[in-house]
């Protein structure tokens, strides 16, 4: 069922306050990967508010969905998600990358903020997941793992080899995400690596494929729901998003996939962030 005119309103201005904590993150320690966060912030934060089960009173029960974020120099894009939802104490987030924090530049294990895996090295999030699944499934555990891709990331071979595993043991609890904006480090995927006929090659793998447009609310959590529904085989969404979305000078752009912005630059960000949200509010966006 699609979410009504309020609840998407709601949505998008959730997901705006969460971009704007996240550049507050990576300029405040002037360290951390703006582009690829921005990107995948609002699919994270769909996942643990509309799809996945979670109980942030107990972290970690046992019935619980996994997400496992495999790109993860997009930490502060979880780390502000899970500050939104309950897990982190907002005062925590100008903590990032600190001596002691626990809000290092990857994801570091942590169940009682919801943090399952530790990630950082691109290409083993779904090998982890692949295990999470196989698990749970021995366990005769419910529990649905979510990994989110990086594009980028397909280059690593352990993805395909975690891939083709997925497929032999019938994973049907198993949904990898992929952030396709199409920019990784270098440049433009199809220029370091290409990925392309992507779908073509994730179904010669056995994969359930199903491509959306991230941007659309609606139609990413029917994209979930049919995921969630798939018998007999592991899912893979190919979700089309932007690098740097919604601040123009960051957008489609390797400049700030590993650069923070500086002072003047997390103004306008900010600024630009501001006018998103004055028109969402009276109903021009």
């Amino acid at each position: 069922m699609d979410l009504s005119k309020s609840e998407e309103k709601k949505y998008l201005l959730d997901v705006i306050d969460l971009k704007k904590n996240i550049l507050s993150m990576i300029h405040t320690v002037q360290s951390g990967h703006p582009g690829g966060s921005l990107s995948c912030a609002n699919l994270i934060y769909l996942l643990y508010t509309k799809i996945m089960s979670i109980n942030q009173e107990n972290p970690e029960w046992d019935g619980r969905d996994f997400f496992i974020l495999s790109k993860g120099h997009a930490a502060p894009a979880l780390y502000a998600v899970l500050s939104k939802i309950g897990f982190i104490n907002p005062k925590e987030l100008k903590t990032l990358r600190q001596y002691g924090s626990q809000l290092q530049g990857h994801p570091v294990k942590n169940s009682e903020i919801g943090i399952e895996i530790s990630t950082g090295s691109l290409g083993m999030g779904l090998s982890i997941g692949l295990g999470c699944a196989i698990a749970s499934k021995l366990d005769q555990n419910d529990r649905k793992i979510y990994v989110l891709l990086g594009d980028g990331e397909l280059n690593e071979g352990v993805i395909w080899e975690a891939a083709m595993a997925a497929n032999h043991y019938k994973l049907d609890n198993l949904i990898a995400i992929i952030d396709r904006n199409g920019i990784q480090s270098d440049g433009s995927t199809e220029e370091i690596m290409a990925l392309e006929p992507l779908s073509d090659k994730w179904r010669a793998f056995g994969w359930q494929v199903i491509e959306v447009d991230g941007s659309d609310l609606n139609a990413t959590i029917n994209t979930f729901n049919k995921a969630k529904g798939t018998i007999g085989k592991p899912s893979v969404i190919i979700s089309y998003l932007i690098k740097g979305a919604d601040v123009s000078f960051m957008e489609n752009t390797k400049k700030f996939h590993g650069r923070p912005p500086n002072d003047e630059e997390y103004q306008n960000a900010i600024n630009e962030l501001n006018k998103i949200e004055n028109d969402i509010i009276s109903g021009a966006f």
